[in-house]
């Protein structure tokens, strides 16, 4: 992980990348309560550049009232997650893989609804609909797209989780949900409760 300065890429660069991997068809528009996410990310066979070059420690003041049950923000921008506990004697700072482009994330408040060791995947409905030859299901293991642990927000489709590909941390590469490397994930599930407050910016 580099604390260095990283190349940001244009939005023109990011539907570029995304045309080259045959996923521009495949976006869900931006619905009433927005996209549905897929919860597979991004094929990375393109280059993608990473961006954490705003990857820095905040305070919580500006963007939550207080801390009840713990707080998570979630910088689409500098593709970092950072946690304060409760008590406000814990803080952590994580690299995350976020949305391929702004048209596939929500931005707003929500909360973990459900945690889950060793997620299984399913494709969404929609998700069906345009890759019929994907699997109904996916166990928990090596190939799930949910890494080794998932936290469930109240956003349906929506989670913050895991990932066995380390390539897609620090990228836009996905397409909905917050990736973290999994002993990331790890630490970050045992952190948090039911409740705890999530806001992406």
């Amino acid at each position: 992980m580099s604390n260095g300065t990283g190349n940001r890429i244009s939005r023109r660069g990011i539907l570029a990348s995304a045309a080259a991997a045959g996923a521009i068809a495949a976006f869900p528009a931006r619905g009433q309560n927005g996209p549905e996410t897929t919860e597979v990310e991004n094929d990375l066979s393109h280059n993608i550049r990473r961006n954490i070059s705003s990857f820095r420690a905040l305070d919580w003041q500006p963007y939550f009232s207080d801390t009840r049950k713990g707080a998570i923000l979630v910088d689409i921008t500098s593709r970092a997650l950072h946690f304060w506990s409760e008590d406000q004697t814990t803080y952590k700072l994580y690299p995350t893989s976020v949305p391929l482009t702004d048209d596939l994330t929500r931005r707003g408040r929500t909360e973990i609804v459900k945690k889950v060791v060793g997620p299984e995947w399913r494709p969404t409905p929609e998700m069906k609909k345009r890759n019929p030859e994907w699997p109904d299901f996916v166990p928990a293991g090596p190939d799930n797209p949910l890494g080794t642990h998932a936290m469930y927000l109240s956003w349906q489709y929506y989670r913050i989780h895991g990932t066995h590909d380390t390539r897609k941390i620090g990228r836009r590469s996905s397409n909905g949900c917050i990736g973290l490397y999994n002993e990331h994930i790890a630490e970050l599930f045992g952190l948090c409760q039911i409740g705890t407050q999530v806001l992406l910016i």
